[in-house]
């Protein structure tokens, strides 16, 4: 689906259609998603899983996007920057778009690898907008499996769980001050609740995601 296509009709209400479960080759169990009342509601037990929308197109300046989300209570750990410790009650993604004109050897070599596992290139690079445990609101980091996601921490603690919160993000300005660089096409967004490397449970809720153009 083109940009414009997807934000007139994608994200201004969620529907089953379009949206795909996205299970990891390497983690047994998936998280459960499913539509309940106009919401995602996404159930995770030792497990892992992304429940995604894919469209393409640049973004103009000015683009935001909007959601609210609920969760039952933080995943109680620490260690967030460690791959043990990646685990999060509700993550919200932006992807962007993987391309081989402007990447050198080394990058391309490591996607077409990608592609030949996948079927598909990978995203070039994401933000991962997190409800954190331990990590204040306002900490960023890269994410321990690839630098190529950076993590944002927005909600964090026990002290908001069970409250319907609304945000807003310039996800360009993110990109730019997250990677400092321009951010280039999206190719997506997904949604995700995990707690396979620390073996707990984790419920989470997601409605009203919109992606607005100026």
């Amino acid at each position: 689906m083109d940009l414009a296509a997807a934000a007139l009709v994608l994200l201004s209400s969620m529907s089953a259609s379009g949206w795909e479960a996205r299970p990891f080759k390497k983690v047994p169990r998936a998280t459960a998603y499913a539509f309940e009342d106009g919401a995602v509601h996404a159930r995770s037990s030792a497990s892992a899983s992304a429940f995604l929308r894919r469209f393409e197109g640049p973004a103009p300046a000015g683009s935001t996007l909007r959601w609210r989300w609920k969760v039952a209570a933080p995943l109680v750990h620490s260690g967030e920057r460690e791959k043990k410790g990646d685990d999060f009650a509700a993550r919200v993604y932006v992807t962007f778009r993987y391309d081989p004109a402007k990447a050198g050897f080394a990058m391309r070599s490591k996607y077409r690898l990608a592609k030949a596992l996948y079927g598909e290139y990978p995203p070039h690079a994401g933000i991962a907008y997190v409800w954190a445990a331990h990590e204040p609101v306002g900490a960023s980091w890269p994410n321990p499996y690839t630098d190529r996601v950076r993590m944002l921490a927005l909600r964090s603690g026990q002290a908001e769980a069970g409250r319907w919160l609304s945000e807003v993000r310039d996800f360009r300005a993110d990109y730019r001050t997250l990677f400092g660089s321009e951010p280039p096409p999206l190719t997506g967004v997904a949604v995700m609740s995990d707690s396979d490397g620390t073996g707990a449970s984790a419920e989470a809720w997601f409605a009203d995601l919109a992606l607005s153009l100026p």
